[in-house]
C-alpha cells in the first residue's frame, strides 16, 4: 500500500499533529468516523507528516486502525481533563506508556533532482507512529507557552482542539473559514429572523370599539 496519494477531507489546522488525530473523531468533524480502515489511516499518516510521501505502508491493517482509534480517545479525555481542571487518569497513564517508545528513525536521501528528502530509517512500524503522536501530547501539555494556547472550538456541533496562537488569543473557533464563517452565518440568520418578526407592544386598533367617522362633509 503506497500512501498519500489523496488527503481526501482531512483538515490539518489544529496545530499540532495530537490535536489533528482527534479531529479524525466522530463529534470533532460533524460528520462521520473519519479513520475508517486501513487505506483510510494509511491516507492520514502521510497527510499528517508521520511519515514521509511515498513510504511504503503494506503493514497498516485493522490493527493498527484499532490502536490509533484507541489513542485517539485518549488524548480526547486527557485533554478534556487538562482544560476542565480534572485529574486524567488512565488517559494520562496510556498516553505516557505509548511516549515511553521509540519513534520512527529518519534520514535523509537524494529524491528527484538530487534534493535531499526525509524518509524512514527502517519499514514504519504501528508502535513507533502510536509514539510519535503520543510524545507530540506530552509535549504540547508539559510547554507552558502551547499549554496556554490550547482551546476547544465554541462553534455548535463542534469539539475540535487547536492551538490559539493569535494575537492577543481571542480565537473562538477551531477555524475562522470553517466554524467562523458558519456562526456568523447563522448569527446573521437570527438576527434577520429577529427583525421580521411584529412588534407585539405595537398598538392594534381594538375591533370591538367603533371607529367614529370625524370627516366634515
Amino acid at each position: 500500500m503506497a500512501a498519500g496519494k489523496s488527503s481526501c477531507d482531512w483538515r490539518f489546522d489544529s496545530g499540532r499533529p495530537c490535536l489533528d488525530l482527534v479531529a479524525t473523531g466522530i463529534g470533532t468533524t460533524g460528520a462521520c468516523e473519519l479513520l475508517d480502515g486501513a487505506e483510510r489511516l494509511a491516507d492520514w499518516l502521510v497527510a499528517a507528516r508521520l511519515v514521509p510521501g511515498g513510504t511504503r505502508l503494506d503493514a497498516v491493517d485493522e490493527s493498527w486502525v484499532v490502536r490509533f482509534r484507541q489513542l485517539r480517545t485518549g488524548v480526547d479525555r486527557l485533554l478534556t481533563a487538562e482544560l476542565g481542571g480534572r485529574g486524567a487518569g488512565s488517559a494520562l497513564e496510556r498516553v505516557n506508556a505509548l511516549a515511553a517508545g521509540a519513534p520512527p528513525g529518519l534520514r535523509a536521501v537524494r529524491g528527484r533532482g538530487g534534493k535531499l528528502v526525509r524518509a524512514l530509517s527502517a519499514d514504519p512500524e504501528c508502535g513507533a507512529l502510536l509514539a510519535a503522536v503520543a510524545r507530540d501530547v506530552v509535549e504540547l501539555l508539559t510547554d507552558p507557552v502551547a499549554r496556554a494556547g490550547l482551546r476547544r472550538c465554541e462553534a455548535d456541533n463542534c469539539r475540535r482542539f487547536y492551538l490559539d496562537t493569535s494575537r492577543g488569543r481571542r480565537r473562538r473557533w477551531c477555524s475562522s473559514e470553517v466554524c467562523g464563517n458558519r456562526e456568523r452565518v447563522a448569527r446573521h440568520r437570527r438576527r434577520t429572523a429577529g427583525a421580521a418578526m411584529p412588534d407585539a407592544t405595537a398598538t392594534v386598533p381594538d375591533a370591538t370599539v367603533p371607529v367614529v367617522d370625524t370627516t366634515v362633509p
